[in-house]
């Protein structure tokens, strides 16, 4: 009999080690080894075909301009925000891994999905729930009588491989990795080889049939995928879900993408019925408000290809506690802290005596640069006590010396502010050239300088 021997692993970035290490050498983290019982080579056990049809392919170089490029083939479905995120839908043979907080609404996307593909062959597995339970969501859903989706409560991945062959499914499900355990592997699920070892499985099965596969994941307490970073690397799409528990929006993030964008997202918002498309974004980050309050800015922003109105919300208040407060909810505090001190040393505004608090109303996690501008005029309309008018936008981004520099895509910006009913957007000047303002009813406003906003704003 061999000897069982046992390795230690990394448990953020899947580095093999004979012995302890406090520091990983790979990723640098430190207290990240787990000890896990490595079996010896055994012959080699068939994961999802039988031996017959293995057959190895024999590959050759080929120069590239002779290789024949065609596109890929895509199953669109019911869902507009998901075929969005995925780059116009699922693409056959691909391996899409989506994360999120637990409770946040991962296995409801996915069984909604499932069910809404009465004219695809599904198969969800499950190693989280009993079939009773999946049932009892399912009836909730209100979809489950058209759908040709079978449920399979299952950990073993051999018995997953071996249903397979029997379904002969059009897209597979698997609810969730971290539960999923193979014999090649002495070690408990949710171990670094356990969700390697599956994973690399699920991957071959993917790529050999052209079978679409949707893998859910669990995070660590950092908001990191658990398992080893080289999960993420072999995967050709990784989605987030996110939001709060609490509030019923949530975001479907791509924070990778082989097969499109990788900027794109989706929102949707939860019910008792389940999730529910949220086409128009805009109209729900945009707070209804009957009276006009200072320290609200509405900003024209893009996530991806798609262009947004959000509401910048800012408070300025004296300090009480000597040192002031600097703090942000869904934007860059370090990038908050520029434009505070550009308005100190450029116009004269005493911020770093106050208090500032700056959100994003919706939840919304922001990065684009072009809503500087609505952060200043926010942060300026609060501590002067001074509303802006509702029904003006701005988009722009602030240089440290305070002039206003040209943004993309501008069109978008301006015709998604039209759309919902603004008459004034405020936008660089610089993003003149090769702009035809005819077609537009919105009144636009050219500037330059941050000073040229106030002026025409707070007079």
């Amino acid at each position: 009999m061999a000897k069982t021997k046992t390795t230690f692993f990394c448990q953020q970035c899947g580095y093999e080690s004979a012995k302890w290490l406090g520091k990983c050498p790979s990723c640098n983290e430190w207290n990240t080894f787990v000890e896990e019982l490595v079996e010896p080579k055994l012959a080699k056990i068939p994961d999802w075909r039988s031996e017959s049809t293995q057959k190895k392919r024999k590959s050759s170089a080929a120069i590239i301009h002779e290789i024949v490029y065609a596109e890929e083939p895509r199953v669109h479905t019911p869902d507009q925000e998901l075929n969005r995120v995925l780059g116009g839908g699922i693409v056959a043979g691909a391996l899409m891994l989506i994360g999120g907080e637990p409770g946040i609404g991962k296995s409801t996307l996915m069984l909604q999905l499932a069910l809404n593909l009465p004219d695809l062959k599904t198969l969800y597995v499950s190693g989280e729930e009993s079939e009773q339970q999946i049932k009892m969501r399912a009836e909730r859903l209100l979809q489950s009588s058209k759908a040709n989706c079978y449920i399979l409560t299952e950990t073993a991945m051999q018995n997953v491989f071996r249903q397979i062959e029997e379904v002969s499914p059009d897209l597979v499900i698997i609810d969730s990795i971290q539960t999923l355990y193979s014999e090649k592997v002495e070690s408990t699920p949710g171990s670094v080889s356990q969700v390697r070892e599956c994973t690399a499985a699920l991957l071959r099965f993917a790529k050999e049939t052209s079978t679409p596969v949707f893998i859910v994941g669990h995070i660590t307490k950092d908001g990191a995928i658990a398992g080893p970073k080289v999960l993420e690397h072999m995967v050709d799409t990784v989605m987030q879900f996110e939001g709060d528990r609490h509030h019923v929006y949530r975001i479907l993030r791509a924070v990778k993408n082989r097969f499109g964008s990788s900027s794109e997202l989706g929102i949707y918002e939860m019910h008792t019925s389940g999730l529910r498309e949220v086409s128009n974004p805009s109209e729900i980050l945009l707070s209804q408000r009957d009276i006009t309050l200072g320290g609200i800015a509405i900003a024209a922003m893009l996530e991806g290809v798609r262009p947004m109105l959000i509401e910048v919300q800012a408070l300025v208040s004296n300090s009480a506690y000597g040192t002031p407060q600097r703090s942000s909810t869904g934007f860059d505090t370090r990038r908050m802290n520029m434009l505070l001190a550009v308005l100190e040393k450029r116009f004269g505004f005493r911020l770093s005596v106050q208090d500032v608090f700056l959100n994003i109303a919706g939840g919304l996690r922001v990065e684009d640069p072009a809503i500087d501008l609505a952060v200043i005029m926010a942060i300026i309309s609060s501590q002067q006590d001074m509303p802006i008018p509702a029904r003006i936008a701005f988009a722009g981004e602030v240089g440290l010396s305070g002039e206003i520099r040209a943004i993309n895509r501008i069109e978008q910006r301006i015709a998604e502010a039209e759309k919902l009913g603004f008459e004034q957007i405020y936008i660089p000047k610089y993003n003149q050239k090769g702009l035809d303002t005819a077609k537009y009813r919105i009144q636009i406003i050219w500037v330059s300088k941050v000073e040229e906003v106030f002026n025409v704003i707070f007079g």
